[in-house]
This record gives structure tokens, sequence and C-alpha cells, in this order.
């Protein structure tokens, strides 16, 4: 029992920043939203739609990138705050390779605070999958009708039928 409760701390700081990451990654990603709105409003049809929405798709996945880099970097600063990592440069490498969940790196952190590095790949699995939602909601909202595939019909059901 005493070594399950040697992990307080890393509880005690992992949650606040993951409620803090996962609150800022939605601010960002409406921030974005509004811009990525205002940017494709006028062009729907023609021409220049595809490279724009190219571009606009282009500069969105970059923002959503600083966006998670800034995340990492609340991360690094938490692990340089407690000693976790002897300097920044280490921290920041290794909470990006926590938060992807890249694993090749060769940084650990100090005994006591290993857990946080995996509650921090637990908040990018969730980072991620917000920034994926995001992207994918645009492409299917965004993405005019003619090069979406066409909808299958279906058959009427049986209470369809049974209808006069």
């Amino acid at each position: 029992m005493s070594d399950a409760l040697s992990w307080d701390g890393n509880w005690a700081w992992a949650l606040p920043l993951i409620v803090l990451t996962i609150l800022l990654h939605v601010v960002g990603l409406a921030l974005i939203n509004a811009r990525m709105v205002r940017m494709m409003g006028g062009v729907r049809t023609g021409r220049q739609f595809f490279p724009m929405f190219v571009l606009v798709m282009g500069v969105t996945a970059l923002l959503a990138i600083l966006l998670l880099g800034l995340e990492a970097s609340l991360w690094a600063a938490a692990y340089c705050s407690l000693g976790a990592l002897p300097d920044g440069r280490s921290a920041l490498l290794y909470s990006l390779n926590a938060m992807t969940s890249y694993g090749h790196t060769d940084l650990l952190l100090a005994p006591h605070w290993r857990l946080m590095g995996a509650l921090e790949a637990l908040d990018g699995m969730l980072l991620f999958g917000l920034t994926t939602a995001f992207l994918y909601g645009h492409i299917r909202q965004v993405w005019p009708a003619e090069l979406q595939p066409t909808a299958v019909a279906q058959p009427p059901s049986l209470a369809d039928r049974a209808r006069p």
C-alpha cells in the first residue's frame, strides 16, 4: 500500500496539467476554427476552392501542431520545476516523446516521477484524438458535395412498406 501512495505527487501534478492542456486545446481549436471558417468563407465553389482548401488545411494542421507543442512545453516546465529532468531541453524532448508515444529516447524521469510520464502519454492520446476529430470534421464539412461519394439509395424498410 505504501508503494501506491508514493505516486500521490504524480497524480497531484498530472491531473491539473491534463485538465489545463485539454481546456487550452479546446480553446485553441475554437480559435483555429474561427480563422479557418473566415478563410474558407467565400470560396465554396469554383477553381479557387481546391488550392484554397489545401492551403487552409495545411495552415490549420500547422497551428494544431504548434498548439500541441505549447501543451508539451507546459509539461516540460512542470518536469523542470519538479527536478524530474536536468534541463529544459531534455524536459521538452521527453515531453514530446511522451505526448506522442514515440518512445525512442534514452531520457527517463526521476524514479518517483515516472508515473507522470505515463499520464502525459494519456493526455497526448486525448489531445491527438481531439485534433484528429477536428481536422476530420472540417474535411467532411468543407469538402464540396460533388467530390464526396454519393449515398447509395437504401431500400424502404418494412415499416415504410406497411404504410398506406
